[in-house]
Formats: C-alpha cells, sequence, structure tokens
C-alpha cells in the first residue's frame, strides 16, 4: 500500500481539528492558546497521515467480502477505539498542561462507550457514502462535533 500525506489533508487538519476543540473549549470556558496551537500541529501531522491511510486500507481489505459496509463500520469503529480516544485526550490534557495518568484510558473507554451509538451512525456515513478523498475530511468534522458534544454533555449532564 502507498501511503499518502497530502497538502490538502494537512490543511485540512490544523483547521478542523483545532476548530472544533477551539469550539469546546469556549463552551466550557477554558480557552488556552497553547491547546490550539498543539491541536492544529497534531490534526496537521499525526492525524493527517494516519487517518486517511486506514481510510484506504480498510477499502482494500474489504474488497472479498459479502457485507463490506458493515465490515467498514466495524474496521473504522475499531480504530477509533478507547485508546484512540485516550491517546487524543493526552495530547489535550499535555497542551492544557493539565493532570496526566493512567486514568486518561478510563476516560477513553467511556467516552467511547458514551459516543457508540453516534460514532456507528458517524463511520457508517463517513466509511460508506463519503468518497474516499473526502473521508478524512468528514472524519475530521464528525471528531469535531464529537468534542462539541462532549464539552456540552459535561456542562449539562454534570
Amino acid at each position: 500500500m502507498k501511503l499518502i500525506y497530502t497538502k490538502n489533508n494537512i490543511l485540512r487538519g490544523i483547521l478542523i481539528y483545532s476548530a472544533g476543540d477551539t469550539i469546546a473549549t469556549l463552551i466550557r470556558g477554558e480557552f488556552h492558546p497553547l491547546r490550539i496551537l498543539g491541536m492544529m500541529l497534531l490534526g496537521g501531522t499525526i492525524y493527517a497521515f494516519e487517518i486517511p491511510n486506514y481510510f484506504i486500507w480498510i477499502d482494500q481489505k474489504v474488497t472479498h467480502f459479502k457485507h463490506k459496509k458493515t465490515i467498514k463500520t466495524v474496521l473504522a469503529l475499531c480504530y477509533f477505539n478507547p485508546i484512540w480516544i485516550a491517546r487524543h485526550i493526552f495530547f489535550i490534557r499535555l497542551f492544557s498542561h493539565e493532570k496526566i495518568g493512567w486514568f486518561i484510558l478510563n476516560i477513553g473507554l467511556k467516552s467511547y462507550i458514551g459516543a457508540l451509538p453516534i460514532s456507528i451512525a458517524g463511520n457508517f456515513i463517513i466509511q460508506n457514502l463519503i468518497p474516499i478523498r473526502f473521508r478524512f475530511f468528514s472524519s475530521a468534522v464528525f471528531s469535531s462535533l464529537l468534542a462539541i458534544y462532549y464539552a456540552l454533555s459535561a456542562i449539562y449532564f454534570s
């Protein structure tokens, strides 16, 4: 598999991940300029590289399966798993100069389970209805909306 890392995905990652996270921090009243810069760095590097390549890998692996749509959705859900979420939270806390510890894994698990119904629907749409060249963009927007959802739920449900 030829790996991709495009200028468009870098720019999309920088803008979308930082915008969604910034909205979430403003809702919570926790604005951190370094966090915005960190999210820009994360979105334009790690996420802009690994997510589009994983989506391409998914497409290549399901070609011979009978239930492609279901398998593609499950593979996306396996990728954005509790450890992936915990890693994302680790970076957020690092960029915000907040406490970091193993408890982040518990947060990742609870976040994954809590958003699972939304994630199933969102990942189904992204993997099966969106053309491959727009999947990273769609996934980044979806992740940003989830970040805003988490910020709102922390306020309204606490």
